[in-house]
């Protein structure tokens, strides 16, 4: 089982790290060995990121009259650590592909038939 202090010194942060973590991968509590090594190595990545905000979030600067602007990340888990999480749950369905069966004949076609 991963622990918050496998994570990072900050307890509150890290806690926070693992709950999104698990909201994303809800197997994290199951893994062991390599995958867990994994995980944790995850985690901890995220963890430095979101410890380190800051300059590497800023667009662009300004000196006369002080302005700054930052760029927009809805989550540290965006792109590659939520993959990679996922993954490791063996949670890599295909996102945005249709799931289910679907008629092979087209109603509208009875009601209205094409003619070429």
């Amino acid at each position: 089982m991963i622990t918050h202090d496998q994570i990072g010194a900050d307890e509150d942060l890290a806690r926070e790290v693992l709950v999104v973590a698990h909201g994303i991968a809800p197997c994290l509590d199951t893994l062991t060995g390599e995958d867990e090594k994994n995980a944790v190595a995850i985690l901890r990545r995220v963890y430095k990121a979101t410890a380190g905000r800051g300059s590497h979030l800023v667009k662009s600067q300004s000196a006369g009259s002080s302005s700054v602007s930052y760029n927009v990340i809805a989550s540290a888990f965006d792109g590659q650590p939520r993959r990679a999480l996922r993954a490791l749950c063996g949670l890599t369905t295909g996102q945005g592909h249709s799931v289910g069966s679907f008629p092979t004949e087209r109603p509208v076609g009875r009601l209205w038939p094409e003619r070429y």
